[in-house]
């Protein structure tokens, strides 16, 4: 069937694009070919003065290329070759015989945006789901089809810089504001005022969209001056280099076509773009982030059970117990879904504190105008507190979010269960206490369940949820479609100590610690990591959790797990000192009053230093390349032992998990994709080495010595990426 229908409407030619058998519209080959034979067909039809574009989807432009095509390039030749095909049809499209004006409605991105900036005018609906945007770095990529050309010509060189090099949507008022769009206008009347807009091109009674005329001193001194342009793509180039250590060349390579297109012309412009996409579609990095793609999707479409599924029950109202940093996150993050939350905590004090943490999270959407007054009004009317249990007899689901101790947890289940419905479900917010533990103080042991939301919840996109032999598939698949809504990426493991992100970050920041013990700098620690690929290093990152949790969560690991989770003597030392971190503005580093980051607080090595032999200007010399391999291994290992052992179902949730959970480099891939890419055997030596040197800690998982010793890798080593 095809993906275009053509109608006229009394001059007017409406393509209505609707891919069979898809949710989304992309683009493709055989989408572009469709397009050719339409457009000789406009060309062909005098009778035919104006043409609007416009989706058949119901809340979705184009979504971008179709990305499984990316999967078939097999040389730098074949994705730049695709790339020149996209942008010799957007070339006719923009130089077809009568104006086209893009009617959109729902998502507007990538190849869809570049469509759009091929047409003559643009009309945007004020509609949740209308973004516009291209997010191709966040693919390792470029945009391809003309978009590092005609984006800045529109919108201006630093609007534009912002867009794709952060990969970042704008909303419709903003992207009229920028000229990125030419009306904003309802849902309801969109195609009429398209149609109308058609006409007054074709009439000549409307000019073609120029984008952002007016720049005013900014575009005299940044558009039309080689040395203004020079100076914001030299900043630019900084700030690319700073936020990603040169890690990522997208962003950079986005940088360099833009310059070619300013200084040689569109010409040439378009040649060094389709040159550069080539290039970029064939390194590791753009595959991992492919890989990453498609694995959220996928887990998109896993309600978290085996077959048989049992629907999902909705959640219309949501108990939290405890209104403290993670309780009045996960209340934000609900509210703004439309949930009715009941939030309760010991006493008003606390209430007043997390319902005002509920509403800055909330108040900084309104800020960013991205929703209005009204609806922030009735976010905040969804929530109420409590310092009983009133309201909880009709709550569909309960999370528990009190302090990392199983007498208190043991308490709160006990106290609240007999007032909820006999269906409820009842969810642990923990990260590291076992949930089969927990819920021995249940009487309907099988609706408890673990739902561990990373901090802060309303920007961390991990949710692991996590089930004990007797939860029931009802309660698992209630619990995965409720963090679905809530808008997170959803992991389900088993049972066990730590789960699996836990577990798996803890092994990476013990390391940490010995290395602390053996005398490295905190700050070289921490530049090495990042250096690798981290957001931030081991150490920031204690600080930001706290240490005072870093400390029950190392003896809990420990406890359950033996002396590879030993933690070490210099974090020992500190938790015993009673630094907290930056929440206590006394940790590794100095804080100030607001909280901002200072440098290294060298008293911290009069604790340690008895056992690291790290006093203040005495540290020991660890090259970085050792620091990165033990602390990397430490987690890569740990990962494999939760594989081994079930704690994960999939090498995928593992992966994921990693990444939007606890900051493994994403264009590595993570864990999993990591051990394929270095080799499973070479991973292997690399440990039985290091297990010379500290044992018992690097003892390599017998999974990966059982993997290296039959040749298996944990993804297939040709084809699209098993998922």
């Amino acid at each position: 069937m095809p993906s275009i229908t053509l109608t006229r409407d009394a001059g007017v030619a409406v393509l209505s694009l609707d891919v069979p058998g898809a949710p989304v519209n992309t683009l493709s080959l055989a989408l572009a070919e469709e397009l050719r034979v339409i457009f000789d067909e406009i060309e062909r039809d005098s009778a035919i003065v104006g043409a609007v574009l416009i989706s058949g989807k119901s809340d979705n432009f184009i979504a971008g290329a179709d990305i499984e095509q990316f999967l078939e390039f097999k040389t730098a030749e074949d994705a730049e070759q695709a790339s020149y095909t996209g942008q010799k049809m957007l070339s006719r499209l923009e130089r077809l015989r009568v104006p086209v004006v893009a009617a959109i409605h729902g998502a507007c991105l990538g190849g869809g945006l570049e469509t759009a900036l091929a047409c003559a005018w643009r009309i945007a609906t004020e509609y949740p789901k209308t973004v516009l945007g291209l997010p191709e770095v966040q693919l390792g990529l470029i945009p391809g089809t003309g978009g590092t050309q005609r984006l800045p010509r529109l919108i201006g060189l630093p609007n534009a810089l912002d867009m794709i090099l952060r990969g970042r949507n704008v909303r419709p008022k903003k992207a009229l504001k920028m000229g990125l769009v030419d009306d904003v206008v309802h849902p309801a009347i969109l195609r009429d005022i398209a149609m109308q807009r058609a006409k007054e091109l074709a009439a000549g009674t409307r000019k073609r969209s120029q984008g952002r005329t007016e720049r005013g001193a900014e575009g005299l001194l940044l558009e039309r001056n080689r040395f203004g342009r020079g100076l914001v793509l030299k900043k630019a180039r900084q700030s690319v280099m700073q936020q990603t250590h040169g890690l990522y060349p997208a962003p950079l390579a986005a940088l360099d076509v833009i310059r070619v297109g300013y200084e040689q012309g569109e010409d040439a412009g378009y040649k060094e773009e389709s040159r550069r996409f080539g290039e970029l579609a064939m390194t590791e990095v753009s595959r991992q982030l492919i890989f990453l793609f498609f694995a959220t999707n996928s887990l998109k479409k896993d309600p978290g059970v085996s077959s048989p599924v049992p629907a999902p029950r909705p959640v219309e109202k949501l108990g939290v117990l405890g209104a403290g940093f993670m309780g009045a996150g996960i209340t934000s993050v609900a509210v703004q879904q439309g949930t009715l939350v009941r939030l309760k905590d010991t006493d008003a004090a606390r209430i007043g504190k997390g319902l005002a943490a509920v509403r800055d999270v909330v108040k900084e959407r309104y800020t960013k105008r991205q929703i209005t007054r009204q609806q922030l009004d009735d976010m905040m009317a969804l929530t109420g507190g409590t310092t009983e249990y009133t309201g909880f007899g009709n709550v569909d689901l309960v999370i528990e979010a009190v302090f990392e101790d199983i007498d208190l947890k043991h308490r709160v289940l006990r106290e609240v269960e007999p007032l909820l419905p006999e269906d409820a479900i009842y969810a642990s917010n923990t990260s590291t206490i076992p949930i089969t533990r927990i819920a021995e103080a249940a009487t309907r042991p099988e609706q408890v369940l673990g739902m561990h939301f990373f901090s802060p919840v309303h920007k961390m996109p991990l949710l692991e949820i996590i089930v004990t032999r007797r939860t029931t598939k009802e309660a698992t698949v209630t619990a995965v479609a409720y963090g679905k809504q809530l808008g997170k990426t959803v992991i389900v493991v088993n049972d066990g100590p730590g789960f699996y992100t836990t577990r798996t970050l803890s092994a990476y920041m013990n390391e940490a610690g010995r290395l602390l013990d053996e005398g490295a700098a905190i700050e070289t620690i921490d530049k090495a990591l990042v250096d690798f690929g981290f957001p931030v290093g081991p150490i920031t990152l204690l600080d930001e959790v706290g240490i005072d949790v870093g400390g029950k969560v190392g003896l809990v690991l420990a406890d359950a797990l033996g002396v590879r989770m030993t933690p070490s003597e210099a974090m020992r030392r500190v938790v015993t000192a009673g630094r907290l971190g930056r929440k206590g503005r006394s940790g590794f580093y100095r804080y100030d009053e607001s909280g901002k980051k200072g440098d290294v607080d060298n008293s911290i090595y009069q604790i340690i230093g008895a056992t690291a032999r790290a006093k203040a200007g005495q540290q020991v010399e660890i090259p970085a390349e050792e620091m990165v391999r033990r602390c990397v291994l430490a987690m890569v290992n740990e990962a494999a032992r939760c594989l081994q052992e079930g704690i994960l179902r999939s090498v995928r949730d593992g992966d994921v998990g990693a990444v939007f959970g606890i900051g493994f480099p994403p264009f590595r891939g993570g864990p999993f994709r990591y051990v394929d890419t270095i080799g499973v055997a070479a991973i292997v030596r690399q440990l039985q080495e290091l297990n010379t040197r500290h044992p018992p800690r690097f003892e390599a998982a017998e999974l990966l010595v059982e993997m290296a010793r039959s040749g298996k890798t944990f993804y297939p080593t040709e084809g699209r990426p098993v998922t």
